[in-house]
Parts: C-alpha cells; structure tokens; sequence
C-alpha cells in the first residue's frame, strides 16, 4: 500500500529570506510554475525594471507579444502594491497585470474584481495567491500559486453593462435638463420638477395615483396618464371611468388615444406615442421637445376635468 503523508504549509520566509533578491529571483528562473497555473505562457524579459523613480518586480511579454507585468508580496496585499500594480502596467504599456501575495484580502480582491470590469476587453488582472507545501517530513519545499481572481467574459461583460448604464444616466439627466428649460419658459406646471436619471418623469394632476408621465427611450417619445393607486382593482375602475368617456377626452385633446387596460398588470395607462425617434441621438432632441410639449399640454387639458370629477367620487 503507498505511503500517505500529510501536507504541511511552510512559512514563505523560510525559502525566500527576502522578496526582491530571493523570491523574485527564483521567479524570474521558473516563470513555468505560475504559467501553468495562470493558463498561459508568457516569458520574463527582465527584472526590477525602471518605471520611473519605481520598480516593476518582472517585465515579460506573452506569446503574442503584449507585455506582462508582475507584482509580489511575501505577506498581506495593501494599498500600495495595488497603487504600484495599476501604475506599471499603465506607464509600461503592459495588458496583463499579476499581482502575486501570500494574503490577499478581500478588499483588494473586490478592487481587481472591478478592474477587470471597467477596463478594455484586452486589459487583465490576476490575484494570485502564493504559498509553499511540503510533503510529510520532505526537507523539499514547493511552492503552491492559486488564482483567486482572473478576468472572464462575464466580468468584462458585466462591466460593459455598467458603462452603458451610467452613460444612459448621463444623457437622460441631459436631456430632461434641456427638456426641463424648454417647456418652463413655455409652461409653469413642471417648475418643480429636477432633472431625473430616469427614462421619465411625472407631471401632477391633481390627484394621488393619476399622473402625466413623459417617457423617453431609443425608439420613442411617449406621453401617458398613469394609473397607479397601489390596488388593481381600485386602478382598473378608474381606467374604466376615463374609458366610459373616451370620447370625450379624445375630442377635447384632438386626436385618438391607445387604451391600456392592461389586464395582467397592477397599473392601466392612456398613452400618446412618437415613434422613430431616439434619446441617445441628440438631433431628435428638438423634435422630441416639441411632441412632449405639445402632447402633454394637450393631454393636462383633456384630462382636467375628469380627474376633478373623479376626485369627488372617491
């Protein structure tokens, strides 16, 4: 029967005396230990290169050229070997960043977690940590690297969405700031209105639950009375009560309306749509200020005098 033998950790210290002339050396020899770990092959070019008035522990390249640096730590990650990390690979023109250390908190895990999302597709950030094993009562140490963090399609696909979220934050409060000013130099009612990340706004009628709300999006302008009293049953008997008058409120705004029961939903609606147009387009901004002016000007007047009424009967 073989013999089994327990795996004993062996303080990092005992091999590599010091980080720069022992284990960065020993490193620079047998880049292959943590190559094959990591997935990919890359050679070093050479060691404590110049970055300034710093110094980059292992300036390499991959086997398509790009450059590769490395970082190391014989103890806990800290601000400072992250701050060196992003810096050489930034002044070194490098794509790939590996940050080895024998305590990686959770923090700094969380910090290359984010760089991996909100850099470019071909930037990478590797956390690796380093320990050395030894085999029963082996004098023979060897050392054990483990990625705890790498970058992968899902990250750089999440960050991606990120960005494309804050950017849609940016020009909808755009848009609502320029919209605001238009329609407040023409109208008092939305004085009191600020500028809203959001893809709408809500103008008051008068009565809790029923609003005018201005909607924008990348293939439409919408204005519609939105019915929300938090009760299905209490929205769907107001929908009913504008749609018993229909007629009425479509002659007195001038045109035919879209009703919207919406019999699966909690909420009902009343819409007045321009399609064909685009919000992230900023030459549709005039022509969507136009439409949502006008509509909801028109929409307020139409709407006055059956929201008063049914304002009376609750």
């Amino acid at each position: 029967m073989p013999i089994i033998q327990k795996i004993q950790k062996v303080p990092l210290r005992e091999i590599w005396k010091k980080e720069d002339k022992d284990f960065t050396k020993w490193l620079e020899e047998n880049i292959d230990y943590l190559a094959d770990v990591l997935g990919f092959e890359f050679s070093v070019i050479s060691s404590e290169e110049a970055v300034g008035p710093f110094k980059v522990d292992l300036y390499g390249e991959d086997i398509s050229g790009e450059k590769v640096i490395v970082e190391n730590q014989l103890e806990r990650t800290d601000h400072t070997h992250l701050g060196q990390v992003i810096t050489y690979l930034v002044n070194l023109g490098a794509k790939t960043a590996i940050w080895i250390a024998s305590d990686p908190n959770e923090e700094h895990a969380k910090a290359i977690d984010w760089l991996n999302e909100v850099t470019p597709d071909d930037i990478s950030f590797y956390l690796v940590k380093l320990e050395a094993i030894k085999i029963g009562d082996d004098s023979s140490s060897a050392p054990l690297f483990t990625v705890i963090k790498r970058p992968t399609r899902e990250k750089k696909q999440l960050g991606a969405e990120k960005k494309e979220y804050a950017e849609r934050h940016v020009l909808r409060e755009k848009f609502w700031g320029q919209f605001l000013e238009d329609i407040n130099s023409k109208y008092p009612f939305c004085s009191n209105i600020n500028p809203s990340t959001d893809n709408w706004i809500a103008v008051a009628l008068g009565m809790s639950g029923v609003s005018a709300n201005l909607v924008i999006s990348k293939k439409y302008a919408r204005v519609e009375i939105y019915i929300n009293r938090g009760d299905k049953e209490e929205n769907k008997k107001i929908f009913d009560y504008f749609y018993a008058i229909k007629d009425e409120i479509e002659s007195g705004f001038g045109d035919n309306l879209i009703w919207e029961r919406m019999e699966d939903n909690v909420t009902s609606r009343i819409k007045y749509q321009l399609d064909g147009v685009d919000v992230s387009d900023e030459a549709d901004w005039p022509k969507m200020n136009k439409f949502l002016i006008d509509v909801v000007v028109r929409m307020m007047k139409s709407f006055k005098e059956p929201v008063r009424k049914l304002r009376s009967k609750i």
